[in-house]
Order: C-alpha cells, then structure tokens, then sequence
C-alpha cells in the first residue's frame, strides 16, 4: 500500500504538518508545538499547560558586562510564518522573529529562524534554528539555548536516560510544598508525601539525569500500558555533538520529572560562566542548531515496553548514520558537499614511560574553533568535530563544516591537552591526512609517586554510600552512578569529624581513602571551615639543589582556592595558590567532573627531606549560604624528581 504524502495545513491560528503517522500542530505565527497527535491519542504533550509551554525553543540572555550565569527567560515567539518547503516527500515551515533597535532592553538582539521538517514515512519531525546577530548590534551575552518538550503527566511515566539510567518517575505533583521538601540546592527535593507512595523518602533532581554530550544521544519516556492504551515511546534524538558547546565531556540535562525532555545547545551547567556566549561590541555571529528529531513508537499489546527504548537507540544509530541530514533547506546548513574530512595517527611521547612513541589510543580528538590548548571546553560560538581514536592511535574525522580550526587533543592516563597552534582551513571535499602526530604531555622529570588516574574525572576515587535520608533508588549498588547520590558532600565530615583527610604514599589505595571532593567541614554552628588534607611520603634520597615539580590535574573546582605546602602547615605564604578558581558547580549538581584544570608547581629540592615528607593541600574557600559546595575534585596528582637531562627539556 502506498504510503500517504506529507501535508500541510494552514490555519489563521495554527499549522498542522501530516504524514499519516503522525500529526504536529503548531501555533501561527508563534511557531510553538502545541499538540503531537499520533497512535490514536490526540495530544502527547501536556494539554493543561499554555499552548506557548508544551514544546518551545527558548534562551536566556543578559546584557553585556553582566556577570555569572543567569538573565532574562525567553521562549522564542515567531513574528512571521513561511512555507519554505512543500511537496508529498517533505514538508518545510519556517517561523523568524527579526530584532531591531526598538527591541533593545526586550529581547535578545537575535535574528531567530525556527525550522520544523516532516519527511514522508517518518515517526517524526526534526526542528533547527539559525540564530544570527548583526555587527551593528548591541553586544550581549547568551547563557543558554534550548527546545523543551512538556508530554503529558497523565500518560508518561517511565523515563529512560541510558541503558542503565531508566526508572519509573514521581509526578510533578510530588515536588510542590507538602508532598515534596526543598533542599539545598533547591533543584533537590526530598519527597515525603508523594502521590505514589513507593517513592517517600527519595530526592529527586533533574541533575541526577545529565548526562556528557558523547552519551547523549536518545532519551526520553514510555507511556503507561493499559489493555485500551498500548505502550508509546517520545525520545529526543540528538544526531551530531558538532552544534553543542564545550566538547564531549560537556555535561547536559536530559529528560527528568515534568515529564520533560530536553535538547540542550548551550548551558552554563557544569561549567560555569567560562561556558557563556558573551558577543562583543561589532562583532557578527551566526550559528546553526540541530536538526533535532523528536521520534515516536509503539506496541502491540502484550509486548515488552522496554522494546520502546531499544526501538529509539536502533532509531539513533540511523540517524547518525544520515548525518549530516541532505533535506534541510536553509543555506546555512551545510550538506555533505560543502564539508571535508581529516584524519591521523596521535602518538604521545613521554620519556619517562617509554623510550617508545606510545600509541594513543581512544585519545579524544577533535577540532574546535582557533584558541589556546584546552579552550575547546570553554568555547560556545563555532562548531566542534570530535572522534575518538582506535586501538592504533588512528582518528578519522568527517563531514566537517568548512571553516577555520585548530586542532585539540588529550589522552586518558597522560595529563595535559594537544595544541597545534596551526590553523586548519577546511574547504568543501577536501581530505586532510595530517600523518603522525605527537602529543609530548607535561613532564620534567620520572614519578616519585601518583594518586588516581589521569582520566579527567573523580570517579576512581572514593565516592560514599549516600546518607539513608537522601536517596535515588536508581543509584544504590551501581557503581558507575554512585556518585549522583544528593548528598554525598556532607559523607566529609561525617567520616572525617575531628582531623582531615591524610592519605600515607605506599599505605593508602585512593580507591578507598581519598574523598572524591575537597569539601570545607561543616561546624556545630552550622557554618563551615575549610580544611587542608595531607599527603605523606618518604624520600631515600633528596637533591637539594634541584627541582622537584608537583602536577595537580583537577576535575572540578567551584569558587575555591588550592593551597599547597610543603613540609610546613604555617607556610606563609604558601609555596603555590591557584587563587580563587571555577564556578562549574559539579559537586551540588551529581557530576564527577566540571571543567579541567592542570597546575604545575616548582618544589625546590631544599623544602624537602631524606625521610618523611608532607604536602599539605588546603582548600581555603567556605562562606556564605551554599559554602558547602565550594571544593574541589582531584583528577590525579604526581610528584615527579628532578629532570634527569637538565640540559634537556623532557617535554
């Protein structure tokens, strides 16, 4: 049987996109999705909200010179619809709202274009946007862009984020002011007289469910199944990283309790205002977003609903596969034609490990806007491409948009980051093979000792049972999501209640006795000091004219400042200080890790002795209401001895 041709219809109100699967309604000229018709249900999304707070693009702005990452709430209103496409394959529509100087203080000074594709045979529709901001325009600042979709309470229950992350959910009922108690921070609520009996006593936060870009690719929700109503499966499909911010440890939120899902693009979470989009005075911006594709299934009664969610990964893969899309219409999307490829072998070269180039493998390669080594996590504006090498050391990447990059890298086991401060212009087919490439990681000298893994995360080190008060139910005896407990911060000072943290070099297994935060203690008073943890370690041998040198690799650090001293708890001042560092506000939001950072301290060999020697660490930062969260997380640290060729860098 023939399949039905994509129509289109055009209301005063509304336009409906149909190809027989499905139906997507949409208001005229807002360009706000307020129904999804499919299966026989007349709408998917939420229909006691608004018809603008069902499903939504919108961004968070703020005026240029404003600080940290917070500002004006917009969803995104069309001020003009379009048909820019239309035949019995594929249906275009476009919704624009224009800016100029008489908005100025209103909205966001964008130029905002909002695709919506419907393509014939398909469980779905995609939507993308093409933001653009003028050189004669006010300079401002963009901590976020996003398109939610709210479904329905009535009807959507089960929430699947990953293969291990999926559960039945609270209503959103659960979280309002008796049946749900706010925590600090307040996204965390303890439910304690919930709707559904069986979930008293959890927290629920939508923190618990982010997830890093390079894993979020499809998550969503399954409907209940009743003998009338068989299951049905509403995902978010995220194709391509290229158009999402910060690399692919950026960590996002995904889906949580509402139900909603989310696509993100842009967000200061888990980085901090380093991440804000900040446009300078003249200076033209544009960008494309997506496609996104909101994809739909269903069952047969008497099936497995979990079906559903290997159905939406199967779905995934196609679309990855397809990417980039040949059907957007807009010029600014480029297609296959118009991108070029690059590929290489990265190799590190670490004297002290090997006389022997050592292959890279699964290192982390990509190609991001020009900057400086590591100014890939903080950048926001242009595209990135990222791949993983294999088992040799090989990386391929393809389908780059034309452009002007650098070339990035870093290594999981080694510290630091690749650079190669050399400008890649890709141009439409062209096929860049760069050959061997190598990646000398910060070194001077062979290791004396090492704690943890170079590996950009806490997650090796020892991460608490959650206090029985506060738990996810989905988190107890997983061990690779222990660390999304609430909570966990204050495990410190219940383990640690009278000294710090002292960790003994050839006694003690990080595993189990480095805390995965530097966190301040909390006081009888309820207020909370800072603490200093101690690393001891003996020397046979010490050159007391040479130097020694300290490697700190952070995982994470929230308005905190890193004292080090050496053999002298008094040290004044102390041998090094970051200053105060980060803002990324991974520990009170369930992440392992925020942004990195990499700090290599001078300890001259006379600060050292030929026996027992002590670092003490001292994490200075502990004011004000949400004191609790200023700290840090080590990814590694290592002391490495003197440069065995002082008349050569090792590095």
């Amino acid at each position: 049987m023939a399949s039905q041709a994509v129509q289109l219809r055009v209301e005063d109100s509304q336009v409906v996109m149909d190809n027989g699967i499905l139906q997507v309604y949409l208001s005229n000229p807002g360009g706000f999705v307020t129904g999804i018709q499919y299966n026989g249900i007349d709408n998917l999304l939420e229909t006691l909200n608004e018809k603008d707070n069902r499903g939504y693009w919108d961004v968070v702005w703020s005026e240029a010179g404003s600080t940290g990452t917070t500002g004006t709430f917009e969803r995104i209103v069309g001020t003009s619809f379009n048909v820019i496409m239309e035949n019995e394959e594929q249906v275009e529509i476009s919704f624009t709202r224009k800016w100029d100087p008489s908005l100025k203080g209103k909205r966001a000074p964008l130029n905002i274009d909002k695709r919506y594709v419907m393509l014939r045979n398909s469980a779905g529709f995609y939507s993308y946007a093409i933001f653009e901001h003028l050189q004669e325009w006010p300079a401002f600042n963009i901590p976020q862009i996003r398109i939610v979709y709210k479904l329905r309470k009535d009807k959507f229950h089960y929430m699947a984020v990953s293969d291990d992350r999926q559960r039945f959910m609270p209503l959103p009922d659960d979280r309002l002011p008796g049946r749900g108690k706010e925590l600090v921070p307040p996204e965390a609520v303890l439910l304690v007289n919930p709707v559904e009996p069986d979930f008293k006593g959890e927290v629920d936060d939508k923190y618990q469910y982010s997830s890093e870009n390079k894993d979020l690719m499809v998550h969503g929700w399954i409907s209940s199944q009743s003998e009338d109503d068989p299951a049905m499966g509403l995902w978010v499909i995220l194709p391509s990283n290229e158009f999402r911010s910060g690399g692919l440890l950026k960590q996002n939120l995904t889906s949580h309790v509402g139900p909603i899902s989310l696509a993100m693009f842009l967000s200061a979470h888990y980085a901090g205002e380093d991440i804000v989009l900040k446009l300078q005075p003249n200076e033209p911006w544009k960008k494309v977003f997506g496609p996104t594709f909101v994809y739909l299934n269903s069952l047969l009664n008497g099936d497995d609903p979990l079906e559903l969610w290997e159905d939406a990964k199967n779905q995934m893969k196609e679309e990855v596969q397809s990417w980039p899309y040949d059907f957007p219409a807009s010029e600014d999307f480029q297609k296959s034609s118009q991108r070029g490829s690059l590929c290489g072998t990265l190799l590190v070269r670490d004297r002290c490990v090997s006389d022997e180039n050592i292959i890279a493998e699964g290192a982390y390669v990509g190609l991001a806007t020009p900057g400086e080594a590591g100014s890939w996590q903080r950048e926001c504006k242009g595209y990135q491409f990222w791949t993983r090498a294999n088992e040799e050391g090989y990386f391929s990447i393809d389908n780059i948009r034309s452009g002007d990059y650098n070339l990035y890298a870093w290594v999981p086991g080694f510290i630091g980051e690749y650079w190669n401060n050399v400008v890649l212009t890709i141009t439409p087919g062209c096929e860049i093979n760069l050959g061997d490439i190598i990646f000398e990681p910060p070194r001077d000298g062979p290791t004396l000792w090492e704690i943890g893994i170079p590996d950009r995360s806490a997650a090796g080190f020892y991460v608490p049972d959650p206090n029985p008060k506060y738990i996810n139910k989905l988190f107890v005896n997983h061990p690779d999501n222990k660390f999304r407990q609430y909570g966990l911060w204050e495990r410190y000072a219940e383990l640690y209640p009278n000294e710090d943290l002292i960790y003994t070099v050839g006694v003690s297994d990080y595993t189990k006795d480095w805390f995965f935060a530097h966190v301040p203690r909390k006081q009888e008073d309820g207020s909370y000091q800072g603490t200093t943890w101690q690393i001891k370690f003996n020397l046979d041998d010490v050159e007391a004219s040479n130097i020694y040198r300290l490697r700190l690799a952070l995982a994470s650090a929230n308005i905190s400042e890193l004292q080090v001293r050496v053999n002298d708890p008094k040290q004044d001042p102390p041998l090094f200080t970051t200053g105060v560092i980060g803002k990324d506000n991974a520990i009170a939001r369930h992440g392992i890790h925020g942004l990195y950072w990499l700090f290599s301290i001078d300890v001259p060999g006379l600060l050292l002795e030929k026996s027992v020697n002590i670092i003490f660490l001292t994490q200075t930062m502990a004011s004000g209401p949400l004191a609790l969260f200023q700290g840090i997380m080590y990814d590694y640290i290592r002391l490495e001895g003197p440069n065995p060729f002082p008349h050569q860098k090792i590095h």
